[in-house]
């Protein structure tokens, strides 16, 4: 199964145009409190499972980690859970730092 990839300029348009899509953060908190995506929802890759009721399958979701590797697995697991309208950032926030804001700091 392939998961949907959005890269960062492409993310970047969409959440100036829509500003509701709903970004899922899967790093560890840490993580998250150096470097996020304004608006977005941390959920630790682990917690997915026992926290699955809080996420809405009928709504877009981009999936965000460091690199696009955790990220890559959530989407996985979301998909196979019944999510239908899932995508991955490639590169993930290290992509959207380089690519689209420089003020989120890279690690």
């Amino acid at each position: 199964m392939s998961i949907k990839q959005i890269s960062a300029t492409e993310l970047k348009t969409r959440i100036q145009h829509e500003p509701h899509l709903f970004l899922l953060d899967v790093r560890e908190p840490n993580e998250f409190q150096y470097a996020r995506i304004e608006n977005s929802v941390l959920i630790p890759l682990n917690q997915i499972p026992q926290r699955l009721g809080e996420l809405n399958p009928q709504r877009e979701m981009v999936v965000i980690c460091h690199h696009g590797m955790r990220s890559s697995q959530a989407c996985m697991y979301l998909v196979n859970s019944g999510f239908k309208n899932v995508s991955n950032l490639a590169g993930g926030i290290d992509a959207w730092s380089s690519d689209c804001d420089s003020s989120v700091p890279r690690y």
